[in-house]
């Protein structure tokens, strides 16, 4: 029985000698602190203190206390004198009554005088050079429109004659003329038929597509007169000839 039993001691310390890695995979017991020895750390503050007492420093006997006054901090900060917000320049409404420049005034009479005139007028950010009597196809479809809607283009960049020719920068005032076109109707163009497919894919998708566009038709282009305007600043400048950009209102 005794031997046995040393046997099988024997036996268990071998299997845990077998077991253990070896000695340089063993992690580091000992831990190197890069604190001098000579520095006190300061004793941790006891957890169970009550907050005002731990968080409260000691004052000394001679220390002068200020009374808390009972006004409260909200109604300081509405007495404070504050900045007053920026507000962002609003354009001029038509109906303001200002003074016309000496260019506008005596240069628009000649430019009302010339027999036809165009205009580069601006739908959704697109320029569109103009006369009366002309045919647009727009190269999308207009929402809330129907046949026979009569449309401002109050928006341009440029109008003139074959002698005279007022700019904007970007944009002229709309007070300056009167263009107005009329909804035609809507055009569709033919369907058409696309085919996709992918490659190393016997599928084939074939893609519809019919786009609809808006016609107008421009039946009135008018330059108004110094007397419709007294009052009204353009800020616009004319150029005889073929004119390069300039400098103008709106």
């Amino acid at each position: 029985m005794i031997s046995c039993t040393l046997r099988r001691g024997a036996v268990d310390t071998q299997w845990q000698a077998l077991a253990l890695p070896p000695t340089f995979l063993l992690p580091l017991r000992a831990r190197i602190s890069t604190t001098p020895s000579f520095i006190e750390s300061t004793p941790p503050q006891n957890p169970f203190l009550p907050t005002q007492h731990a968080s409260k420093p000691p004052q000394s006997p001679h220390a002068i206390q200020k009374p808390q006054s009972s006004i409260p901090q909200s109604a300081t900060r509405n007495n404070s004198p504050t900045s007053p917000p920026e507000q962002q320049p609003t354009p001029p409404s038509p109906a303001a009554p200002l003074p016309l420049s000496p260019s506008v005034r005596e240069l628009l009479p000649l430019l009302r005088m010339q027999p036809s005139h165009f205009i580069t007028a601006h739908i959704h950010a697109r320029p569109y050079l103009l006369t009366a009597g002309d045919t647009l196809r727009l190269p999308f479809h207009m929402p809330k429109v129907q046949a026979g809607d009569v449309l401002r283009l109050n928006r341009a960049s440029s109008i003139g004659s074959r002698d005279y020719t007022m700019r904007g920068a970007p944009y002229l005032d709309e007070r300056l003329f009167e263009c107005r076109a009329t909804v035609v109707g809507v055009e569709a163009e033919p369907m058409r038929f696309l085919e996709k497919t992918k490659r190393r894919n016997r599928k084939v998708k074939t893609v519809k597509s019919k786009h609809r566009f808006t016609v107008l038709k421009v039946k009135e282009l008018r330059v108004r007169s110094v007397e419709e305007l007294e009052g009204v600043d353009m800020g616009g400048r004319f150029e005889e000839g073929v004119a390069e950009p300039g400098l103008a209102g709106a």
